[in-house]
């Protein structure tokens, strides 16, 4: 018997029985079968991502090359020297509508009422009425001011000055009633010394009970606090930021 005789016969001696173990055990599976299945493993697994999977995908990349366009575009206009010329002109148009806005601001800001005036952080309002020197009080604590205290030469020169050109007679918060000839202030404080050179000549008298202070002409005159007079509140101004 040759050798093709021999080879036969042992072929047929596995049966198939042992064809079929050595198929399902993957022994004759030939490279070529092999690549094969990956391929339709692939196959099967983009199925598995499904339709949603993809568009996602496809948009990831989408939104990746679309910024990778907009850096080149920044990159670009930075090395353009046209557009720092721009850039300039933007930022002071900025600037200017800023400085506008701020300068409203400003005047919607009012240190003082209307109608009041305002000198060195004090607002000041002068009556277009008269009262007496006690109801005179009342009226400046109703607007939550206080019948003007002098208390600096600066002050009483501003003061005796919008007096004077209206030529009224005006209260201030100056009395000696609580110790005749004893001239103090509302706030509780005495009349200082280098105050009294703006007393008018001969003044003050106490000529018929004349216990309070007023503005007359260039001066300060003592008089009867029931007489009605124009009179002048003071309080302390708002604050304004600048900033």
């Amino acid at each position: 018997m040759d050798m093709g005789d021999t080879t036969e016969p042992m072929a047929r001696q596995l049966g198939p029985i042992e064809e079929e173990e050595l198929i399902t055990s993957g022994i004759r599976h030939s490279p070529k079968d092999f690549g094969f299945r990956q391929f339709h493993s692939l196959r099967s697994f983009t199925g598995c991502l499904g339709r949603s999977h993809a568009l996602l995908l496809l948009q990831l990349i989408s939104l990746t090359l679309f910024t990778v366009f907009l850096v080149a575009i920044l990159i670009q206009v930075s090395k353009d020297p046209s557009s720092e010329g721009l850039e300039h002109s933007k930022q002071e148009e900025i600037y200017q509508e800023l400085t506008h806005l701020k300068a409203g601001v400003a005047r919607l800001c009012r240190p003082c009422p209307w109608e009041w005036t305002f000198f060195q952080g004090n607002c000041y309002f002068f009556s277009n009425t008269q009262r007496n020197w006690h109801d005179s009080i009342a009226a400046c604590q109703e607007v939550g001011a206080q019948l003007v205290v002098i208390k600096t030469a600066e002050e009483q020169n501003f003061l005796q000055v919008k007096t004077s050109k209206s030529n009224r007679f005006t209260w201030m918060g100056l009395s000696d009633l609580k110790h005749e000839g004893t001239w103090h202030w509302l706030d509780g404080s005495y009349l200082l010394l280098s105050f009294m050179k703006y007393w008018n000549k001969g003044e003050p008298n106490s000529s018929g009970e004349e216990d309070c202070a007023e503005f007359r002409g260039e001066g300060w005159n003592d008089s009867k606090c029931d007489d009605n007079k124009f009179w002048i509140c003071k309080k302390t101004a708002a604050s304004c930021s600048n900033n």
